[in-house]
């Protein structure tokens, strides 16, 4: 015959369930801020090396950044900042660098980010023109 549980055990799986489900929900909360920051990372990353492949072929400044931010349409352009470094003329390097204040879009988990977080990326490639 079962035997009945303990009535000083009963209703512990709940406040153990209470007691864990706030630390699992950070947790989850957590892992989805951090990709949504991978992810924007990759994209910053492909608007630099589309702003290099534009700045070895142009040189307008302002073609460059429209280049670069048209490479990452999701991330927005108020928040990114895009800058063009040449040394000296055809054959050498053009250097673009982005970067970008990513704000923390997931709620309940600001306190562990931050408000924002900025993100860095920068592509180097050869001038083709004189």
């Amino acid at each position: 015959m079962p035997t009945r549980p303990d009535r000083t055990q009963a209703g512990s799986a709940v406040v153990e369930f209470a007691l864990v489900l706030p630390l699992v929900l950070v947790i989850a909360l957590s892992l989805v801020q951090v990709g949504l920051l991978v992810r924007d990372r990759l994209l910053i990353e492909a608007a630099a090396r589309a702003g290099a492949r534009t700045a070895a072929v142009e040189a307008d400044d302002g073609v460059i950044r429209a280049a670069a931010l048209a490479a990452a349409p999701d991330l927005d352009p108020a928040s990114a900042g895009v800058a063009v470094t040449r040394q000296g003329s055809q054959g050498d390097p053009v250097t673009v660098s982005i970067g970008y204040d990513e704000v923390v879009r997931v709620p309940l988990i600001g306190w562990l980010f931050g408000s924002s977080i900025h993100l860095d990326a920068a592509a180097t490639d050869r001038q083709e023109f004189a």
